[in-house]
């Protein structure tokens, strides 16, 4: 979503400041990504768009009735058939998890959640497969894996076809479709993963390879690669790190874990019976806790 978010900003002309923050259950409305505009909080890539657009930030202002419809439709298609594949890329993949998404994510976590929150995330990915796509009569998550990465590359081939040559997908100018299939395809377009099914497929369509490429380079001032060479080294020397921190952090934990099972264990102790003193004052400093 912050992609997406990022590049309707930018095609709407919103003046859009990001702010990065490491604990997203704090955030305002405990969710991220949110928008904060004076006393306005909004959450959910939804509304944050219908915001900016009643601020006058529209990208879709020049587009016809049969436009709009269509915009409608190819952006639910995206997220029925393209975002299973994409979430099971980053979050159920086994290789993908632990060498990209978990040392990824944890590296922005504080300690002792980072063990814990990536893995919770992971499993509430699957879950919400299973749950979309998991009924009758695929009853197994190998079908449904197969069946998923079928629709994926079935959405991008019919997006590739409704691009065609044009720059964007209404004509020269960006529109909340652009958006939205940007918000889509880069993060698979772009990211290094060891297990590269839908990346693969992306990058038989050159298409839809120009199209990211385009916007990176216009829009987000990147180059093709996404960094300078310098700037690409200290990426991968960083995530490296960050690898080994995360699986030295989880020995750590298994080692501790381990060490308390072969401790001497004694019987449990009766707990003391805390009761507030007379006048029950609640948060009060004066209160008296006695047994």
């Amino acid at each position: 979503p912050q992609s997406l978010l990022q590049a309707y900003a930018k095609f709407s002309g919103a003046p859009l400041t990001v702010n990065t923050i490491n604990k997203s259950w704090r955030a305002p409305k405990g969710e991220v990504p949110v928008l904060i505009s004076e006393d306005i909080v909004i959450s959910q890539p939804a509304k944050i768009l219908n915001f900016l657009r009643k601020q006058k930030y529209n990208a879709d202002y020049e587009l016809s009735a049969k436009q709009g419809a269509d915009t409608l439709a190819y952006i639910a298609l995206l997220e029925e058939k393209l975002l299973p594949a994409l979430l099971h890329t980053f979050w159920v993949e086994a290789e993908n998890y632990c060498s990209v998404t978990k040392p990824w994510f944890a590296s922005r976590i504080p300690f002792p959640l980072s063990l814990y929150l990536p893995g919770k995330m992971s499993r509430e990915a699957l879950n919400r497969i299973l749950l979309t796509r998991g009924g009758p009569p695929l009853y197994s998550l190998t079908e449904v894996e197969a069946q998923i990465y079928r629709d994926a590359k079935e959405c991008l081939n019919l997006l590739s076809k409704r691009l065609g040559t044009s720059q964007f997908f209404f004509g020269d100018t960006p529109t909340t479709l652009d958006a939205f299939v940007f918000g889509f395809l880069a993060p698979i377009y772009k990211v290094c993963f060891p297990r590269v099914q839908l990346q693969e497929h992306l990058k038989q369509l050159p298409n839809m390879c120009r199209f990211c490429d385009d916007i990176l380079t216009c829009y987000f001032r990147l180059t093709v690669s996404g960094h300078s060479p310098a700037g690409q080294d200290t990426a991968d020397a960083n995530l490296q790190k960050l690898t080994q921190l995360v699986n030295k952090e989880s020995n750590l934990i298994e080692k501790m874990d381990d060490n308390l099972r072969k401790s001497p264990q004694h019987p449990p102790r009766k707990l003391t019976t805390l009761k507030l003193a007379a006048g029950g004052e609640q948060s009060s400093p004066l209160n008296r806790l006695s047994p």
